[in-house]
């Protein structure tokens, strides 16, 4: 998981490369990065470790000149999470000069790289998937190029190949020097990608220039209404878009059987509440969640046995509203959140999300003393954090702890862009609901069914028809990832 963003503006977007960061900055806190091009195609390329508001300075924010650029925002799921040498942007200087960002996880690594290697005659640097997809990019686009000059059916040809030789997740922004930018999203959609525009404005009266826009892609929709871009849509399944340097959009399907199939922890956990993606409301599907989880709850859990509701802030917060409000129980905020700590889920190595869990929540007491607490988080992953949530809260004094999960057991590695490599960090692999209990330490444990979650998040949505759902379901929708491929996975994971 991580966020990206491109834009094609009037003026310099340097700036607003910057905020559209800082509102990605949920997807990924490893490392950061921007690229901006002039018009006579000179690059200027900034990223370091660590959040945005700690990466940047004035002094490379002046660098970072030109109308054209993109963004990035790691979580690292491909390679090192402390090597500088694998944050993104990635450049190649041929053709033409190429700079990339990606967001998602090639599956067909090991082939690619070989591949790369032996018959594109392209040396790779670091272990990252995008550097990978980089080098493909460029070496097609390389094998397409006929003439003096590049055209946008020639761009096209070359992403129609990508999408042939890389098999996987990937939402691409990538700039290529005195042209333009391009993005394209896999045949799947599995990753978001959303397109905006604006009316070009005249810098000597402030008004809308006829026919000209100013343009911008992301991962989610709130790039796109807080800096006053309309949504145009989202960038389809194998579809490519290029937006040349006088801000003429170009658009062509690329793959040959494109299929809508969203990644469903998209709207479990990774996105911002106010975005929507492939038009699905992001907040409004954490809602039927929790209309959708309050039924199996009071299925499963004895009459009486819940005083109050309580969300583990922040993204649980909607379905715990809604379970409250359903099953007619009081709704309190138990859990006071430190907003200076950042996602454990998305934190390296087990000992650093338990430390961060009790720095990150503090429980108050006198909201927890002699209750029967029902507390709502939005997943369970390594169960690291809810174990110590549930030791929260008896150490504050519940008299119970039910805790119920918004999502189904993940029990299946996540190979598409979610740091869930390993059935064994799996909480819920190989375990019944009891035994996950038992090893939480709550007294009752309640998880959302597979079915439930699909249709909470697919009502009302009627351009798409199925989710995926590997960690769920086992089921993965590439269609090329055996059980040899996720031992290797397994294998070779950072520790």
């Amino acid at each position: 998981m991580c966020g990206i963003v491109g834009m094609v503006g009037q003026g310099s977007v340097n700036q607003e490369i910057y905020d559209a960061l800082l509102l990605l900055q949920h997807r990924g806190q490893d490392s950061t990065g921007i690229a901006t091009a002039e018009e006579n195609g000179i690059f200027h390329i900034a990223k370091a470790k660590g959040q945005v508001r700690e990466a940047f300075r004035t002094r490379d924010m002046r660098t970072l000149l030109g109308n054209i650029g993109l963004g990035h925002v790691r979580y690292a799921t491909k390679g090192t999470a402390s090597s500088e040498e694998e944050a993104q942007p990635f450049y190649v200087n041929a053709p033409y000069g190429i700079v990339l960002v990606h967001n998602g996880n090639l599956t067909n690594t090991r082939e690619l790289t070989q591949e790369l290697f032996r018959t594109d005659r392209r040396h790779l640097n670091t272990s990252s998937d995008t550097e990978l997809l980089v080098n493909v990019l460029a070496n097609e686009l390389q094998t397409v190029i006929s003439g003096l000059q590049l055209d946008p059916e020639q761009i096209f040809q070359a992403v129609r190949r990508v999408h042939q030789r890389v098999e996987g997740s990937y939402a691409t922004i990538a700039l290529v020097a005195g042209y333009g930018l391009l993005a394209f999203r896999d045949p799947f959609g599995i990753r978001p990608l959303i397109l905006g525009a604006r009316p070009s404005t005249s810098s000597e009266t402030g008004e809308a220039i006829e026919g000209r826009y100013e343009w911008v892609v992301a991962s989610e929709s709130l790039v796109l209404e807080n800096a006053g871009f309309e949504v145009v849509r989202d960038v389809e399944p194998g579809e490519a878009v290029f937006i040349d340097l006088e801000g003429n959009l170009h658009t062509q399907q690329c793959a040959e059987k494109p299929q809508l199939v969203p990644c469903s922890f998209e709207y479990v956990y990774l996105a911002r509440p106010d975005s929507v993606m492939n038009g699905i409301s992001v907040y409004e599907a954490r809602l039927r969640m929790g209309d959708r989880l309050a039924d199996t709850i009071a299925k499963y859990t004895p009459a009486g046995a819940i005083d109050v509701v309580m969300p583990i802030p922040d993204s649980a917060r909607p379905q715990a509203m809604q379970v409250a409000r359903k099953l007619g129980i009081e709704y309190r905020e138990g859990f006071y959140k430190n907003r200076y700590v950042g996602r454990t889920f998305i934190m390296p190595g087990q000992a650093v999300r338990k430390k961060s869990v009790r720095q990150k929540l503090n429980a108050m007491s006198t909201e927890f003393k002699g209750k029967n607490v029902l507390l709502i988080d939005d997943s369970i992953v390594r169960g690291t954090t809810s174990k110590e949530i549930i030791q929260m809260a008896r150490d504050a004094g519940a008299a119970s702890v039910t805790f119920a999960s918004a999502a189904p057991p993940i029990r299946h590695p996540h190979v598409y862009g979610i740091n869930m490599p390993s059935r064994q960090e799996l909480v819920a692999h190989g375990r019944t609901i009891p035994e996950i209990a038992q090893e939480l330490g709550c007294d009752y444990l309640v998880y959302q069914e597979v079915e439930d979650l699909k249709a909470a998040i697919l009502e009302g949505a009627p351009d798409v028809e199925d989710l995926d759902m590997s960690c769920f379901d086992g089921r993965y929708i590439t269609g090329t990832v055996s059980e040899e491929y996720l031992a290797w996975v397994e294998g070779n994971q950072e520790s």
